[in-house]
């Protein structure tokens, strides 16, 4: 009732303003997809076990999407988020381990991303969360003299799961992402 008594209060001109924006906001497609993070192989994660300085540490996701933890042994966390990962940990070191676990997992450094074609570096580069595809092609060295910025797709995912999405130069970029730039021929 508080939020209506204010949003009444405001100037017809800034109450279109932010009309607007929650409308773009909420019309973009793809924004609460990409907000979601899930892990993959590459990622280090610092898991925390409260009360058990042993059980906790940094680790990285290996190959097969696990993580190695004291005790358990693997647990496979490729495509969860972070709380779901927390989850599996608990439930693992609650049957016969520990009483009352408390897990805190926490992303620590993100896998890479690649950018490839009609860059001056192609290659992997350490991803900073917020990046665009503007953002990519920069750190990449920039385009090259046959670089098409009109002609950019993104491969995420892992493997089988592989999709392409067509990119624009204010596509987000998540990590693991291959952000592949093609030739102009005129």
């Amino acid at each position: 009732m508080i939020l209506i008594n204010q949003i009444s209060g405001l100037s017809p001109r800034y109450l279109l303003a932010l009309i607007i924006f929650t409308l773009t906001l909420l019309s973009t497609p793809g924004t609460q997809a990409q907000t979601i993070y899930v892990m993959d192989s590459g990622d280090t994660v610092r898991v925390t076990v409260f009360g058990e300085p042993d059980l906790s540490g940094e680790f990285k996701v290996d190959a097969m999407g696990r993580l190695n933890l004291a005790l358990i042994g693997p647990i496979e966390v490729r495509n969860l988020t972070p709380d779901q990962a927390r989850q599996k940990i608990h439930d693992a070191y609650l049957d016969g381990y520990l009483r009352h676990p408390d897990i805190a997992v926490e992303i620590i450094a993100f896998r890479p991303f690649f950018i490839l074609g009609e860059v001056n570096q192609p290659g992997s580069y350490d991803y900073v969360p917020g990046m665009n595809v503007l953002n990519a092609i920069a750190v990449g060295g920039g385009l090259t003299y046959r670089g098409d910025e009109d002609d950019i797709e993104i491969l995420r995912g892992h493997d089988a799961s592989r999709v392409v999405i067509p990119a624009t130069l204010a596509t987000i970029v998540m990590p693991g992402d291959i952000v592949r730039v093609a030739e102009r021929y005129f």
